[in-house]
Parts: structure tokens; sequence; C-alpha cells
């Protein structure tokens, strides 16, 4: 095919071949018309011809179109002062372009850049190092997540008399409200390192120029931080000595300085500082080498504390001599620079001569023996008592006051350790699976001592809170009680009748128990019937005497007359758990529950209370930081009249007397029974001195086999010679 130009085509016209869709006449396609096409070249399939879009505008493009228009009137209004500007510029611009070599000068004058060069270049360098640091701030923020070792804290446990007593957490902090902190402390501090806080931006510019001149030439770096760097890489930095977190740390010290308050920055700081002894923060601080809170600290101890903020490996004066003779001259440094600073007047800088020399060893190391058993009991009585849960529990930060007494702990566990030790050496095949267990508890429900263990990290068990075996005789007091306060139905629905210490009963061994209707059969259609230690039999006996006398068969009948559901809610209200005392049969009156020791004591404790009871309790206070939490300590409630009370320490006086005539002097109030089973499963002895009730248990059970208790096969004792009578009573002594 030929394509033919009209005449009036005219060379810089442009002319468009349009095909239509259906082909060009005289193709293949159109076998009608003969002659090839003059246009040559590779088919274009359909599917690509209707399917090809129109390549998308860059973004240069695009911008420029959008704003292009906007722009432009502004662009005409500037366009002409640009253009004087940069031929004024030019002639400036041309001199200070480096030639090398410059012309006109020879030699090493050749290479040197003008004057004019030099400081444009130093311009240029200042100018791109603004930039760069505008940019930095800007793009720089401050975390949002602290570190781990900024957040974590301790949970300290204190003794009653308010000496700490154990600590538990991975790391040893407290965090302190400033107001908390002493100012002499604060200056100290500041003293030390960082006076100018208060008016520095966050930064110090010569200090960081030092660091980087330090790590550029030879490999480490130098201090020279502020307190708010020192913070930052405290609470959102790590360790490393590095020019990059350098550089972060100032850039977020200096953004934090502008979003915090001084005050808060250095609380923040004070709370997170590293003093050695495994103790972060100024208040662990202070109880690691003083044993006192940051409160009760003055300039002097202060002084060495802000001297460990340095390193305490160097600064510790336990460690070494030569740790000693540098912090005495940092210290002296430090009280001085108070003194400059106008923090300190001359005349008291002038009283710290002397180092004041710290606890050689931190009293808040936790030994893991008995203190763990402490541990154990009061933070589960604190998350209970105070509604605290296991995760803001473990966050740490509180402060524990328990009721447990130092000395009384001291003497409850070595009168039980001598006795275990005595036992392993006299006889140490059954003394290998031989348990103790003992509390202290006062009248108005203060846990003061207990022992849970030869030590919490292999026997995690608590003996003083176990639940194991048969309080057995040592259950007396409360089927007297029970008689006392409701009296005794003869008949079944007949008016109850009083009892009192004088009411006798039958004392002898095996008496048949008997009610309304005759005798007690049990399931296996035998009569029930009571016994009595050594099977004596004593007749006629008054129940006062039998109580002193620990004559049971009097008690199980006693317990039938009065009603064993008055005897349940009897023992119950004394203090004894519901869950202890076991299924409500005859032989419910003879001891069969199984009270643990803590429980014990708490109960013969509501006698001694004029018949009210306090549910046992070993937290008085609880802090948070230093603030208080509520806590919702027990309250004492009448459980048996102050006359049942009465006659029954009465009775427990005699039974004391009786068995002691010798170990208290006459006219000193001190009441107690002991307490054991026909089956020879358990011993006991639960007695009071001074409003203070301390029970005693031993038993015997091969954990590595089962909880069931085994005979103890002399294990406890004799009766003249009984082990836990000898445990109470030097646990108790002097009973004076």
């Amino acid at each position: 095919m030929q394509l033919k130009v009209p005449a009036s085509f005219k060379a810089d016209e442009t002319m468009q071949l349009r095909v239509p869709p259906e082909g060009i006449p005289g193709s293949e396609d159109d076998p009608d018309i003969s002659g090839q096409s003059s246009i040559s070249g590779p088919s274009i399939p359909e599917e690509r011809r209707k399917g090809r879009k129109a390549p998308r505008p860059s973004v240069r493009s695009r911008l420029a179109a959008a704003f292009g228009p906007r722009l432009a009137p502004l662009v005409a209004v500037l366009a002409p002062y640009v253009a004087r500007l940069t031929a004024f510029l030019a002639p400036y611009a041309r001199r200070l372009r480096p030639q090398y070599p410059r012309p006109g000068r020879t030699g090493w004058r050749r290479w040197t850049p003008s004057w004019r060069q030099s400081l444009g270049g130093v311009l240029a360098t200042l100018g791109l190092s603004s930039l760069f640091l505008v940019v930095a701030y800007a793009a720089t923020d401050v975390p949002d997540d602290l570190n781990t070792y900024a957040t974590q804290q301790d949970n300290v446990y204190f003794w009653a008399d308010g000496t700490p007593m154990a600590r538990t957490g991975w790391v040893q902090r407290q965090a302190m409200p400033l107001k908390d902190i002493p100012e002499d402390v604060r200056w100290a501090v500041l003293a030390a390192e960082n006076e100018s806080f208060y008016s520095d931006p966050g930064i110090s510019f010569k200090g960081i120029s030092r660091a980087l001149f330090r790590t550029l030439g030879q490999g480490d770096t130098q201090g020279g931080s502020t307190i708010t760097q020192q913070y930052v890489k405290n609470v959102y930095l790590n360790q490393s000595q590095t020019v990059r977190r350098k550089f972060t740390e100032a850039m977020i010290a200096l953004k934090l300085d502008n979003q915090m308050s001084k005050d808060d920055i250095l609380e923040g700081y004070l709370n997170t500082s590293w003093f050695g002894r495994g103790t972060y923060g100024i208040q662990r601080a202070a109880q690691a080498y003083y044993g006192k809170d940051v409160s009760e600290l003055n300039a002097s101890e202060a002084a060495f504390l802000a001297a460990l903020l340095k390193g305490a490996g160097l600064y510790d004066p336990t460690l070494s001599s030569a740790n000693r003779a540098r912090v005495v001259e940092r210290w002296t440094w430090t009280l001085d620079r108070m003194v400059i600073i106008g923090k300190l007047s001359k005349a008291e800088r002038a009283t710290y001569r002397k180092f004041p020399e710290p606890l050689k060893s931190n009293p808040m190391y936790d030994t893991g023996e008995q203190s763990d058993y402490l541990v154990e009991l009061a933070s589960q009585y604190a998350k209970k008592s105070a509604k605290i849960g296991d995760k803001d529990f473990d966050l740490g930060g509180y402060q524990i006051y328990t009721t447990f007494e130092k000395d009384r702990e001291t003497k409850l566990t070595d009168a039980v350790t001598k006795a275990r030790d005595k036992a392993l050496k006299d006889d140490p095949k059954n003394a290998a699976t031989a348990h103790y267990g003992a509390a202290s508890v006062a009248a108005d429900g203060r846990i003061l001592a207990v022992y849970g263990g030869p030590d919490h990290r292999t026997q995690g068990y608590n003996e003083s809170n176990a639940t194991t075996v048969p309080a057995g005789s040592a259950f007396l007091p409360f089927v007297y009680a029970a008689g006392l306060e409701h009296g005794v139905h003869k008949t079944r629905d007949g008016e109850a009748t009083p009892v009192t210490g004088e009411s006798v009963y039958d004392g002898d061994d095996d008496v048949p128990v008997t009610t309304p209707e005759g005798p007690y059969w049990d399931r296996s259609g035998k009569k029930v019937a009571a016994s009595n230690d050594d099977d004596k039999s004593y007749g006629p006996i008054s129940l006062h005497r039998a109580l002193a006398l620990s004559v049971n068969t009097p008690f199980m009948q006693l317990g039938m007359d009065t009603g064993l559901d008055k005897v349940r809610d009897t023992a119950e209200a004394a203090g004894l758990l519901s869950s202890s005392l076991g299924a409500q049969v005859p032989g419910m009156t003879q001891g069969s529950s199984t009270p643990s020791a803590i429980r014990m004591a708490s109960g013969y404790s509501t006698f001694a209370a004029a018949g009210k009871h306090t549910e046992p309790y070993s937290v008085r206070q609880i802090t948070h930081n230093g603030s208080k939490v509520p806590l919702n300590l027990p309250k004492p409630a009448r459980a048996v009249g102050a006359d049942t009370a009465e006659a029954v320490t009465s009775a427990l006086t005699d039974s004391f007397r009786t068995a002691h005539p010798d170990a208290a002097p006459d006219g000193v109030q001190v009441a107690g029974k002991a307490g054991t089973t026909q089956d020879d499963k358990s011993a006991w002895y639960v007695g009071t001195h001074k409003a203070v009730s301390t029970a005693v248990v031993v038993y015997r059970i091969d954990l590595a086999k089962s909880l069931e208790p085994l005979p103890l096969k002399g294990i406890d004792g004799t009766a003249e010679d009984s082990v836990p009578y000898g445990i109470w009573s030097r646990a108790m002594s002097p009973l004076g």
C-alpha cells in the first residue's frame, strides 16, 4: 500500500495516521483488496493495545502541578531580590572559592587556604553542626518505657521494733518522695556530683567534650555528666561506654530538662542510682550502710553516700584500706564543697571531723533460714488484708512492718534447735523424720514468733502453720469452756443445766459414753469409751481438777452432754479453724482436730484475754514507697464470757503448777497444759505467760513417703522430761 501525501502538506506540519479498529484495508485480513502495506514491523496483540496505560507523572511534576500556580506570584515577587543577592554574593563566593595551588604564592604557602577561606570553612562547619544538632534534638524522643532496673523494687520486711528483718526481690530499691529526703542529703549529692544542677540546661558541654575526647583519644570515657544525664542513663539507656550512647544521653537530657521539673529529676536520680552492696536508691543505701532510713541521715553520713556514686567498688571502706583513704578524702571534699556553695554552715561543718564509719555488712541481707518462714507468713497476710494482687506485690516497693519480735524469735529458734540437735545425737534414726512446730501469739492477736523448720531453702513447708497432727488432750480446755458457757442437757428436750468447775464426772478409765437415749455406739457396733493416760482411773472428779490432771474421760462425756455442735462453735470462736476440727463425733472432744501451732496458741490466748478473741495477724502496717497502704487489722470479738475464761485459766494454772511446781515463782501467772494422743502421733505443750501464749508440737512424718504421721517412739521425751515443755520453758524464760 502506498501512502499519498496531499499537495497542500507542508514540512512543518504534523500528520497523524489513524488506523481503524477493523484493520488497514488491503491487509491480509481483507482479501478483497490487493496490495501490501508499506508499514512494516511486528504486530501488536489486541490485548496489549487495549491494556496499555499512560506513564505516571513524576513526583516533581505532580508537585509542580499542585503548588506551581499558588507559588507563582510569590516567585515573581522574590525573583528580583534573589537576583540582587546572587549578584552581591558572587564576588565573595569567587574569592572564597579555594584555588589550589594558590596563585601568587610559593612553597608551602601555595597550599594554605586564605583567612577568608578558613573563616568560611569554620562558619560552614559551625552552621552544619548547629543544623545537625537541631535536627538531632527534634528527632530524639524521650522513651516511653523505662528500663527494667529503673522500675524494679524490692519488698522489705521489718521487725516489730522497726529494724530491718528481710527483703525479697532481685533489686534492693525503694523509691522515696523527695520531700522525705532531708535537704542535707540532697545537697551533699549535688555538691559532690552537680552543684549547678538547678541552673544548668541538663547537660554539661565541658563534661561532654572531655568525655568525647577521652573516648576518641584513648578508647574509654570519663565522667562529667550532669545529674540529669546520669538519670537518663539510669532509667532510659544502658551502661555501655560509647560515643553514640553519650550523644543520645545528651539529647534526651536536654529534652527531659524542658519536660520535667528539676525536683522530679533529682528525685528520680536519687531513687535509681547504684550505691553498692546490691542497693539502688538513697533509701536502700542508708539502710545498707547505716541501718537507718534516709530521713535519719545527717550531712556527714550523706557525704559518705554521695562518694559512693563515683563507684562503690572504689569507695566502700570495708573492702580495703585504699578504699578507706580514698573515701575519707572524698568525704572531706564534699563537706567542704557544701560550705562553699552555702548549703552547710561552718559551725556545723566543724562538728563533722570524724569519718562516719558504715556498718561492716548489709543488715538487709536475707539469711534464707527462719526469716523466710516469717516473710512467707507476712506476705500472705499483707496481700490478703491490704487487698494487694500478686502482680502488684511482685513489682515491689512495699514496706511490711511485721509483729514479729526479734528477741522472742531468737529464743524460740534456739530452743527448738537445741532439742532437734539433741534428738539427732541420741536417736538419729527416728529423729531424721522428726518435726517441730512452734508459735507465740499475744492476747491481742499479734504473732510474735514462729518456728517453721530448720531451713526454708531445703524445707519450704512451714511447721508452725501446718494442720497435720491431732491436738490430743491439749484440746480439753475448749470442751471445758463449752460446758461452762452453754451448760449441759441430761434429756433431749430439757432445759440446759449450768456447769461449774466443781461439777463432778466419772474419771475412771474406759467409761462408756452415754446419750439421753443410752450408750453411744459407733458404726462398727462397739460402745464408744474414753481412755486416760496410762489407763489410770480417778473415780468421781470435778471438772476443774480433771483438767488440771489431764483426765480425759470426764470431757468426752461433758462434750456429749453440752452438744458437740456447741463444742465446735466454742473452739472456732476461740480461734481454731473449722477446717481443722474434723468430724463431729465423740472423738472430737479428745482432740481429733488438727490445729496448727499458731492456732493453738491463738486459742489459748483467748482465755488470757478474758474471753475475747482476736484473729492472729503478722503485719501491723504497710507502706508503699513511704505512703501508708490501708490495712484491715482484726478487731477483738467475744468468744466466751469473762467468767468462763477465768475458770479455764484457773484450771490451766493448776495444771502448770501440778506438773511443774518449781518452774515459776509463787504469784506469777503462768498457765499451761500438755497434750498427748492415744496413738502416740503427736506431743504438745501450750502455755501462757504475761498474756503471751506459746504452742509447741513434736511429731514424725517421712515427707519422702507420705504425710501420714508416724509414732513418736520416744522422740517427745517422757512425762517427767517432755521435749515440747522443754522447748516452751526455754522460749518463755524467765517465768517471772
